[in-house]
């Protein structure tokens, strides 16, 4: 049997979990159509069964207040899956039945996964799952998502549903004495002009117009303007009329009316809680400490302290095995090919520029596994709700600390998927500034750029330099924010209600389908878009060549020093005392030529014109220490901040250093003359505040509807860090640094 099946439920249900032990490997990751929400896709094949499995946006409800709302509900409706499976936790029934309800009332084919059932017995909540069952009119099966307890019995279910072919019918709730007329007028309305009912319901329709849904509203006004008009009309006056008689509005009204559709239900037996109520669950006494207002502060710079110390002491070996990788594949295509374009492209701007970002991905991996890990355990939810209070400070709002967590707020996340989860902020303007702040984060490609820079010059302190570089990010991320708050986007904060998930013990393989899915990513962007800019890098540092003259005279170099050597070698041979002694001329050659060789790379390299820009740029960068190979990998990182790393081991490639008598980059740039811990940490500033990769600028500029936010972003930030590195820089070099 093949068939499509929805996967949903509220956010820290375990839907995701629930989604990795259904599919396994047999899943991958891409966008909805025209959205940049990430969309899930998977296949359950067992006993003859082959269920595709879509899985849908965490979400609350299916009132299109966020794009993830709109999401799942037009998948619902647009692609009609066989069987919506509800993800519903079993500790918070009641809340996780709204959503549930709002299935049914479309007519939705539901079978309710009653998951997690093991963490509600440890808080000694026993639910009835055949009377549950039974009120709702649906099946519900007992499920635990981590352990795979249930599934068989749920894809079971969902086969069984899906075969049934009768239509199933949305379930109709009554919403009281002052809405139910006029919801049964206006479901009238909608049916006489057959208004929108091609997709949706016709009381389905009223009941959106009642909780005035913008995007229906602004679909039934393209498709029938006259309708629309008087279905608005009947909805002012309902409204009028409710805040004359209750002080409220219809949607209040509905809301109200469904979480009283869903307490006669929970009254009738459903839940029992056998424990003395004022005992405290294990979470409770557990954020008793964690988010303790003076010990959560403490124990949250301790845990990401420990996730540092964890990734740079368990990444050491494979990075220093992948390194060791591309340096002998450097060499065995520097003695297999002739001397050339060919031979450059391949080790300058392939080996040692992707290489480069590639021996990162040891790092990646264990950094993204400990975020896998405080995520899955539900501890990052109590570091947002820890910060809301400093948050609300500077002008943000609570929600404003995923999308920073998201970006790389602990570090390795990504920009992108941050700026997109600050839809879930409702104020327009706290979501601006979070847009504009969250790039400022140590995102997945910024940190290989710390990481080179720690390991060359902070090698014996990485953990606490990696500790001081988050820190910066978030100070400064919140420090402009409230710039932003109080000139160009003002305006009053909105109130932050979370939810807090229980405490939950992660799987191992949910971490590591968590882990490979973004450390892929990772690897796919530096096989594609990273190579794609190292070579278009490369040939900027190639091109054009050196002047013939130019050669004529480094060859004319190499040819004098050639033969003073020789001279010296036969007035050596003629010395008779110096007859069984071997020759101090030939290693002297060998260095001089070297040299010649180095001076001659370096000038072809300035003369190419990423060269010529870097050079012209030098003019102002020194005030941040920043030299001209520097500035070459900086602009790359304008494109992708992975760059920045590749750029660097092309430029140092091409510009004459032997990558084999230098080791790895870290120890190339530790040896440069031009580089010192205090210009590094100026280029740890500047990579932290300055412009976002491109793909996050368009990305601004589509969530904030405006390119001139986009660009804004690209020009303040810019501005900001080098502004910062300068002080940085300056600073430092007063004190003696």
């Amino acid at each position: 049997m093949d068939l499509t099946i929805a996967l949903a439920g509220n956010p820290n249900s375990g839907k995701t979990t629930m989604f990795n032990a259904l599919t396994g490997a047999r899943q991958h990751v891409g966008n909805y159509p025209g959205v940049t929400v990430e969309k899930k896709q998977g296949q359950y094949q067992r006993n003859g069964l082959n269920i595709q499995i879509v899985d849908l946006p965490g979400t609350y409800s299916l009132t299109a207040y966020s794009m993830e709302e709109v999401v799942a509900r037009n998948f619902l409706v647009d692609e009609k899956p066989a069987v919506v499976v509800d993800i519903v936790d079993a500790s918070n029934l009641e809340r996780n039945l709204y959503l549930c309800l709002q299935f049914m009332e479309m007519g939705l084919p539901v079978v309710m996964a009653l998951n997690m059932i093991d963490a509600a017995q440890k808080r000694d909540i026993i639910v009835d799952v055949d009377k549950l069952s039974q009120l709702l009119g649906i099946p519900v099966i007992p499920t635990i998502a981590r352990s795979g307890h249930g599934k068989a019995e749920l894809m079971q279910t969902v086969a069984t549903i899906a075969e049934q072919e009768h239509h199933t019918k949305p379930l109709s709730i009554s919403y009281g004495r002052d809405v139910d007329p006029v919801l049964d007028a206006m479901a009238e309305e909608i049916g006489q002009h057959n208004f929108l009912t091609d997709r949706y319901s016709q009381r389905w329709i009223a009941l959106k117009y009642l909780e005035n849904d913008e995007q229906i509203r602004t679909l039934g006004r393209s498709h029938n303007k006259t309708v629309a008009d008087n279905l608005e009309a009947m909805v002012a006056d309902l409204a009028v009329h409710l805040k004359q008689t209750l002080d409220t509005y219809p949607e209040a009204e509905i809301a109200d009316h469904r979480y009283g559709h869903i307490t006669a239900i929970m009254r009738q037996g459903v839940i029992s809680i056998k424990q003395d109520h004022d005992r405290l669950f294990m979470s409770d006494r557990i954020d008793r400490v964690l988010i303790n207002r003076f010990a959560g502060p403490l124990i949250m710079v301790l845990v990401i302290m420990g996730l540092y110390h964890f990734t740079f002491t368990y990444s050491k070996l494979p990075v220093g095995w992948l390194e060791a990788f591309f340096g002998w594949l450097g060499g065995l295509v520097n003695q297999s090919l002739p001397e050339g374009l060919l031979k450059s492209l391949i080790i300058a701007g392939v080996i040692d520029g992707v290489g480069g970002v590639l021996g990162f991905v040891p790092l990646i991996m264990f950094m993204f596994f400990g975020i896998a890990f405080l995520e899955d355990s539900g501890y990052l939810a109590r570091v947002a709700f820890m910060l809301d209070r400093v948050f609300r400070f500077f002008g943000l709002h609570g929600n404003s600390v995923m999308p920073f967590i998201v970006s790389g707020g602990i570090a390795g996340g990504c920009a992108v998927p941050g700026i997109m989860a600050a839809r879930t902020l409702k104020s327009p303007r706290e979501r601006l500034a979070t847009l504009l702040t969250a790039p400022f984060m140590n995102c997945g490609a910024k940190l290989p750029i710390f990481a080179l820079l720690v390991a060359a010059f902070f090698a014996d302190n990485e953990a606490i330099v990696m500790l001081i570089i988050t820190a910066i990010a978030w100070i400064g991320a919140l420090a402009v924010a409230r710039f932003l708050r109080s000139t160009v986007i003002q305006g009053d904060s909105t109130p932050f209600v979370m939810e807090l998930p229980p405490y939950r013990l992660p799987t191992l393989k949910g971490m590591v389908i968590h882990t490979w899915e973004r450390t892929w990513q990772y690897i796919k962007k530096a096989g594609t878009v990273i190579l794609g800019i190292s070579i278009l890098l490369w040939a900027l540092m190639t091109f054009p060549s050196l002047p013939e003259s130019q050669v004529k005279h480094f060859a004319e170099l190499r040819a004098s020093h050639q033969a003073t050597a020789d001279t010296n070698i036969i007035m050596e041979r003629a010395q008779p005392h110096e007859i069984e002694a071997p020759s101090n001329a030939a290693p002297l050659l060998q260095a001089s030529l070297a040299q010649i060789d180095s001076r001659e790379a370096e000038a072809a390299l300035r003369y190419s014109l990423a060269g010529r820009i870097g050079t012209f740029l030098e003019g102002f960068s020194t005030w941040a220490g920043f030299d001209w190979r520097t500035n070459i990998a900086l602009i790359g990182g304008f494109a992708a901040k992975e760059v920045v790393v590749s750029t660097l081991g092309t430029a140092y490639s091409l510009g004459g250093v032997d990558a084999e008598d230098a080791g790895s980059l870290s120890n190339t740039l530790a040896a440069s003359p031009v580089w010192s811990p205090l210009v590094a940490f100026s280029l740890i500033i500047f990579t932290i505040f300055y412009a976002p990769c491109f793909v996050s600028v368009i990305c601004i500029a589509r969530e904030s509807g405006s390119w001139k936010w986009g660009a804004f972003s690209m020009v303040f930030n810019t501005v900001l860090a080098f502004g910062l590195a300068v002080l940085v820089y300056q600073a430092g070099s007063l004190l003696g640094f």
